[in-house]
C-alpha cells in the first residue's frame, strides 16, 4: 500500500516506524533525492508535499514523502480533499507517502474516511501509565522480539523503573540483551536491578500522596520527578487518570452498586479484582473532593500547554490539589 497514516503521542515508536519505512523503499546512495520530510501544518505545506509524491524517484530505489504534524484528518477543505484524492490515485508504483499526526482521526470527516480508503493506517500511543497490566504485557513482547527471556518479577521490575516510556524500554533491553549474552535461562528481578536506573518514585506515587493531602511528600515527588526529566504534561495526564478512576469507584459507590465487575466496566479496569484496592484508597474521601480535584487538575494541563513555568506551575497545582484533598 503505498499510503500510509501514522498517528498517536508515542513519537519514539513513530520515529522507529518512519525509520523502517525508509529503509524498506529508499535507496541510500538516492536518499537525498527520493526522501523528505514536510512540516505540513498548512495547505501549501500539504500541496508541496502531495507535489512531490507524484514525481517518480531519481536513480535506483522508490520515493518517500513524509508529511508530518497534519491536521487532515481532523479539518480538510473540499479543494483539498480533493488534491488528496486525485494525488491518491496517481501516485507513481514507486512512490510513497506518509502521514504523520498526534491526534486521533475524526472518524467524522470526509478526510478520514478517505484515508481509510487508500492508506494503512496504524496507532502509536503510549499505555497510560496507570494501565500496569498492559505496559508488562508491552515489556514482555519487546523482549520476546529480541529474544530476550525475563522472569515475571523481572517484568514487574522494568514496569516500575521504566513505566511506558517506550524509547528507554528499548535502550533498557538492549542493555540487558548484552549482559546476558550467551545465557538461555530468563534474566531475574535480581540481576536486572543493577543494571536499570529505577526512581525511587512515580506519578502514580504522587497521586498517593495527593490523596493523603501530605504536601511536604509530594513536593518531594514532584521535584525528584522534575530531576527525573519527566514531563509536565505526562505527571499532569497520569494524575488526571488516577483521580478520574477514583471518581468513578466513588461515585458507583455513593449510587450504592456493590458489584466490582459492573464497577470495573463503569471505570474502564480491565482486572475487576483491582476494584478491591481502588476501594481501600478512595476510604476518607468523597465524590466532591474528587471533583474538585479533577478541576484543579484540568486547569494546570491548561496552563501547561500555554507555556506556564513548569516548576512553578506543578508545585503550585499540587498544593491546590493537597489543600482541595484535607478539607
Amino acid at each position: 500500500m503505498p499510503v500510509y497514516f501514522y498517528w498517536g503521542d508515542d513519537d519514539y515508536q513513530i520515529s522507529q516506524a518512519v525509520k523502517k519505512l525508509i529503509d524498506t523503499y529508499v535507496d541510500a546512495m538516492w536518499r537525498d533525492f527520493n526522501y523528505a520530510k514536510i512540516n505540513a501544518t498548512g495547505d501549501l505545506e500539504i500541496m508541496d508535499g502531495l507535489n512531490q509524491a507524484v514525481t517518480s524517484p531519481f536513480g535506483m530505489g522508490s520515493r518517500l514523502t513524509w508529511l508530518a504534524d497534519t491536521a487532515i484528518a481532523q479539518k480538510c477543505s473540499e479543494s483539498l480533499l480533493a488534491e488528496l484524492e486525485r494525488t491518491f490515485n496517481h501516485l507513481p508504483a514507486d512512490s510513497y507517502i506518509l502521514f504523520t499526526s498526534s491526534n486521533k482521526p475524526d472518524g467524522r470527516a470526509k478526510s478520514t474516511k478517505l484515508i481509510q480508503k487508500y492508506a494503512k493506517v496504524l496507532e502509536f500511543s503510549l499505555i497510560p501509565p496507570w494501565k500496569p497490566d498492559a505496559i508488562a504485557q508491552l515489556v514482555r513482547q519487546a523482549a520476546a522480539e529480541i529474544d530476550l527471556k525475563i522472569t515475571s518479577d523481572g517484568v514487574d521490575l522494568l514496569v516500575d523503573a521504566i513505566g511506558n516510556d517506550t524509547r528507554r524500554l528499548t535502550m533498557e533491553l538492549q542493555k540487558l540483551q548484552l549482559s546476558h549474552h550467551g545465557k538461555t535461562r530468563p534474566i531475574s528481578a535480581k540481576e536486572i536491578a543493577p543494571l536499570v536506573q529505577i526512581s525511587a518514585h512515580n506519578s502514580l506515587q504522587l497521586a498517593s500522596a495527593i490523596r493523603s493531602a501530605d504536601v511536604s511528600q509530594a513536593l518531594s515527588l514532584i521535584a525528584e520527578l522534575i530531576r527525573n526529566n519527566e514531563v509536565g504534561l505526562r505527571i499532569c495526564a497520569t494524575l488526571v487518570g488516577q483521580f478520574r478512576t477514583w471518581l468513578w469507584i466513588k461515585l458507583m459507590q455513593e449510587s450504592g452498586e456493590r458489584d466490582d465487575k459492573i464497577i470495573a466496566d463503569a471505570a474502564e479496569i480491565g482486572n475487576p479484582k483491582r476494584i478491591y484496592f481502588l476501594k481501600q484508597e478512595v476510604q476518607g474521601l468523597n465524590s466532591q473532593k474528587l471533583m474538585r480535584s479533577l478541576s484543579i487538575l484540568l486547569r494546570l494541563e491548561a496552563d501547561l500547554k500555554h507555556g506556564k513555568d513548569e516548576t512553578a506551575t506543578l508545585q503550585t497545582a499540587i498544593i491546590e490539589l493537597c489543600q482541595a484533598m484535607a478539607k
